[in-house]
């Protein structure tokens, strides 16, 4: 199996245990960014593997060092897979939301959120959205393993 996708794997896990037991006991803000900078490094992780196998095959001839320019010259080997267009979309995404500027909201509750003004709208990121973006990294990873290693095992 590919080492970035063994390491993203265990980066999966690390956010597992933020979402399930860190912010449950201790929920602020400083959490939920945490949070995000592991789902971000883990987009990174398997978007390296995705390079990695695109040079093998001779598509490309050498990695970008910036993890923003790997993103985008994935997106440019691949403009007509639709799938991997969301999920680089989404790490965008998330990549732009941790630069910009945040408030808080009900810091130290249930329902402590995010708040993030990006292009003339609002993006609020709580602990319910995170769990959403953890499948959808799991989903992400089941279809890099599956483009790079062919049959997916659990």
């Amino acid at each position: 199996m590919n080492e970035n996708l063994l390491e993203a794997r265990d980066e999966l896990k690390r956010l597992e245990h933020i979402l399930y037991v860190s912010l449950k006991y201790t929920r602020t803000v400083d959490v939920l960014i945490n949070a995000l900078h592991r789902l971000v490094s883990i987009f990174d992780l398997i978007i390296l593997a995705l390079l990695e196998q695109a040079q093998a095959e001779k598509r490309l001839e050498a990695l970008p060092k910036s993890p923003a320019l790997r993103g985008t010259t994935l997106r440019d080997l691949y403009p007509e897979d639709e799938q991997l267009q969301r999920y680089l979309t989404f790490y965008l995404f998330l990549r732009t939301v941790l630069k910009l500027p945040h408030k808080k909201r009900q810091e130290y509750r249930r329902h402590v959120t995010l708040i993030v003004e990006v292009d003339n709208a609002t993006a609020e990121i709580d602990s319910d959205n995170l769990l959403n973006c953890e499948k959808f990294v799991h989903r992400f990873l089941r279809y890099a393993y599956q483009k790079i290693e062919g049959e997916e095992k659990e």
